[in-house]
């Protein structure tokens, strides 16, 4: 089941799938229609993942594919109608990249799981290399690796923004759907669904995140300040500060399992906080530190917190 949203890619299940013998049977809003009638296209939509996931089970579908407007995000669901997308969808995009390049290194965005980076990590044997906010910004990161040497044949942001170095790191949503299509194929052939990829990705965790605008119009040089001061509290609380390519990153172990990461918006006046814990009481403890290190700050409107 293909679900363009009334976005550009409708193409991929009249001009792709169906000439290749797939039964497209169930898929829905191919014809682009700028005024989206049925849903907005992005799958990080709650309206528009709810509508592929029961055209899914009504075709009895092997897989659903659901793309944004310009059909260079995607996201994707499984036959039992449950959602593909975020941490799932890198860590299966990470099975199939890491394929013939065993040690690789995958870039994600910076709020990717924990549980994430250790299925890149532990199970597939590569390298997880978190980065920054921003498609270009991962992308960017994976040019510069490879030009380095390092192999990395795949950059791709939580939102469902995949590059593969085989696709010369264009962000196409497009391709990955391809790359899924030819691995749910192979795995139905073998009696197995796709969800044998990712059947070590730890997916029991709680995460949130909260974003604070700043009440300043120098909303630059205030984020700043509140980034240096937020810093100075967690060192003199004696917290871990793991390296961060934007932000202040503090990660917890032991008992109270998770982490913490504040960082500027790369273009509104917010101050983004993202929380995860290994269990929903731990996501309240580790929020309960957050408010007590950001208590104060007098241009952030906290009350979201």
């Amino acid at each position: 089941v293909v679900d363009a949203g009334n976005g550009a890619g409708g193409f991929y299940a009249r001009d792709v799938l169906a000439p290749l013998g797939a039964d497209i049977e169930g898929s829905q809003f191919l014809e682009p229609d700028g005024m989206f009638p049925n849903h907005i296209p992005n799958p990080e939509n709650e309206e528009a993942m709810q509508s592929i996931c029961q055209a899914v089970l009504d075709a009895k579908a092997d897989l659903g594919v659901i793309f944004d407007t310009d059909v260079d995000r995607g996201g994707a669901v499984d036959a039992r109608g449950e959602e593909i997308n975020r941490n799932r969808l890198v860590a299966i995009a990470s099975a199939i990249a890491l394929e013939g390049n065993p040690g690789g290194t995958v870039v994600t965005d910076s709020i990717t799981s924990s549980g994430l980076k250790e299925y890149i990590e532990q199970t597939l044997g590569g390298v997880h290399h978190r980065f920054k906010r921003g498609y270009k910004n991962v992308i960017n990161e994976a040019l510069r690796l490879n030009q380095e040497g390092v192999n990395c044949p795949l950059a791709i942001e939580t939102s469902g923004n995949p590059a593969l170095r085989e696709n010369y790191f264009l962000d196409d949503g497009a391709y990955l759907a391809g790359k899924l299509v030819i691995a749910v194929a192979k795995a139905k052939r073998e009696g197995k669904t796709i969800d044998h990829f990712i059947a070590n990705l730890c997916t029991e965790y709680a995460d949130r995140e909260v974003r604070f605008p700043i009440l300043t119009d120098d909303f630059h040089a205030y984020g700043t300040s509140v980034l240096e001061t937020f810093k100075k509290r967690a060192l003199q609380s004696g917290f871990e500060l793991p390296k961060s390519y934007e932000g202040i990153r503090i990660r917890f172990s032991g008992v109270c399992t998770g982490w913490m990461l504040l960082r500027a918006s790369l273009h509104d006046p917010v101050m983004v906080l993202n929380l995860e814990g290994h269990t929903p009481r731990v996501l309240e403890i580790i929020t309960g530190i957050a408010q007590s290190l950001v208590e104060g700050f007098d241009k952030l409107d906290l009350s979201a917190l």
